[in-house]
């Protein structure tokens, strides 16, 4: 298929965005941007958060990586499912006994002013991080296959891509993104569907037939019982759950969406169902990455890591099975960016800004400070696309996922520390703890081989992060006085 007909489907399926985003924002205001006016339907935000949650990273990278890592990624999995369970039967009920816009406000009334902010900081500089990594791993993908033979230079795809986002986000926000999400969702699914049975149609195999054929190849090994190994059986599977706790429960865009279900019992109903979805989509990725690295050898495909997948597409797969990848590929860029910005704009008012904390200002001038933040997010993602860009790594979930263990780690710690214990702390404190935790963190892995000899850390260095966080707020606090530590319980 010609790219300038790929570049039209991505132009319709765009439009129909669009069309999504008006039916759902007409009658908007800030709640319907911030919590979708507490009436979101919890079977559309389970479905939709699958598309979140996987992105663009899982849709290329995770297929790519087998050909290393086997399917190991399912000791990551199997900590995803301890994790969400946490995030449904802990953190869920805390938030919405607090009636909660910002999750964030939990620190505010545990811990102190600070620890509120510095939660918040450290959600703003995650999410951004690791939003543009996801974007441009598509947006790059989209360029090499379609755009370079269009002559479209990179930043004028980057910068019409947030444009499009920005349109379709600008007034609903997350009363909108529950719709598109689902949209979303659907395309990516449909894509790795199509690709799987195409696969196997090719090769003339059967399900247990290729399973054979995998561990005849090496590639579909889950367990890792080196204990010194980064991809240790125990060390994937703690990682994992703290992955998730941190990632989702302790992240205000997949929060955001959950606390806009009207009730607790529907939006628990949420998290379980998105796991069970979550876990059979993660392994289905990761039976096309084992029939990948089959199909390749014999269609002469040299590719691999990331450039796998769209090689086999572009290369071998026909035309209307490429017009799905494209479908689902831009599926999967989507959420990479909307709900993120959609976030990162809620909690920049709320907990920056102090938006409902301004009793000065009337519904229309909320809005007005509201589309300017949106705004400022854009261009601040289409900066940081740039510099991965530069950067331009082997495998993007590598990248994500070491982020995410130093800039989660505060929050894992913040959280943990308020939660499971009653101290008070010296709130003018918190943000040298929370800055102190990601830098001893570095210098720690840093000089793994000098402190650890052969083991190495992995994923766990979330958790090594979020303990010395803990700990640093266990030395800057005193037993607790009465009333502050009433909402961990």
């Amino acid at each position: 298929m010609s790219p300038l007909a790929l570049f039209s489907v991505v132009l319709a399926y765009f439009a129909l965005l669009l069309g999504v985003a008006w039916l759902t924002a007409r009658n908007a205001n800030n709640d319907s941007f911030f919590i979708g006016n507490k009436n979101s339907n919890w079977m559309l935000v389970a479905f939709g958060m699958v598309g979140t949650t996987l992105s663009g990273v899982t849709f290329i990278s995770v297929p790519g990586a087998v050909g290393r890592d086997g399917f190991g990624y399912l000791q990551i999995v199997l900590g995803y499912t301890l994790g969400y369970l946490a995030v449904a039967f802990v953190l869920l009920p805390l938030y919405y006994r607090l009636r909660l816009t910002s999750i964030y406000h939990y620190l505010d009334v545990r811990l102190g002013r600070r620890a509120y902010q510095s939660g918040a900081a450290f959600f703003i500089l995650s999410r951004t991080l690791g939003a543009t990594a996801r974007l441009y791993l598509v947006v790059n993908i989209l360029q090499a296959t379609i755009l370079d033979s269009l002559g479209v230079p990179f930043w004028a795809t980057s910068v019409v891509i947030l444009l499009m986002i920005l349109l379709y986000t600008y007034e609903g926000g997350v009363k909108t993104i529950v719709w598109t999400d689902t949209l979303q969702t659907t395309g990516m699914l449909l894509g790795l569907v199509v690709c799987v049975a195409w696969l196997l149609q090719q090769m003339d195999l059967g399900l247990l037939d290729s399973l054979a054929a995998m561990r005849g190849h090496g590639l579909a090994r889950v367990l890792t019982l080196d204990v010194d190994s980064p991809a240790y059986f125990w060390k994937q599977v703690a990682a994992g759950m703290a992955i998730t706790i941190a990632m989702t429960g302790m992240d205000q865009e997949m929060m955001q969406k959950n606390i806009s279900v009207s009730t607790l019992g529907n939006s628990q109903k949420n998290m379980v169902a998105l796991t069970v979805i979550l876990v059979g989509v993660l392994t289905l990725f990761l039976f096309l990455g084992g029939l990948l690295h089959l199909y390749a050898p014999l269609a002469g495909v040299s590719a691999a890591g990331d450039k796998l997948f769209p090689a086999v597409v572009m290369g071998h797969m026909p035309a209307a099975i490429q017009l799905i990848f494209f479908i689902a590929l831009v599926s999967a860029l989507f959420p990479s960016a909307d709900g993120a910005i959609t976030a990162l704009t809620s909690s920049f008012c709320i907990d920056i800004l102090g938006l409902q904390r301004r009793p000065g200002l009337d519904e229309r001038a909320r809005t007005r400070l509201r589309h300017r933040v949106h705004l400022g997010f854009c261009a601040l993602f289409l900066a940081l696309v740039m510099v991965f860009k530069w950067i331009d790594s082997a495998s993007m979930i590598g990248v994500i996922l070491k982020l995410a263990g130093y800039t989660y780690g505060p929050l894992l710690g913040l959280f943990a520390f308020g939660i499971l214990t009653r101290r008070t702390v010296r709130d003018r404190w918190v943000p040298l703890v929370v800055l102190a935790g990601p830098l001893l963190c570095w210098l720690v892995d840093r000089n793994q081989a000098w402190l650890f000899g052969s083991y190495q850390l992995g994923l766990e260095l979330l958790i090594v992060n979020g303990l010395l966080v803990m700990g640093g707020l266990f030395l800057i606090s005193a037993p607790a006085r009465a009333g502050r530590a009433l909402p961990a319980s």
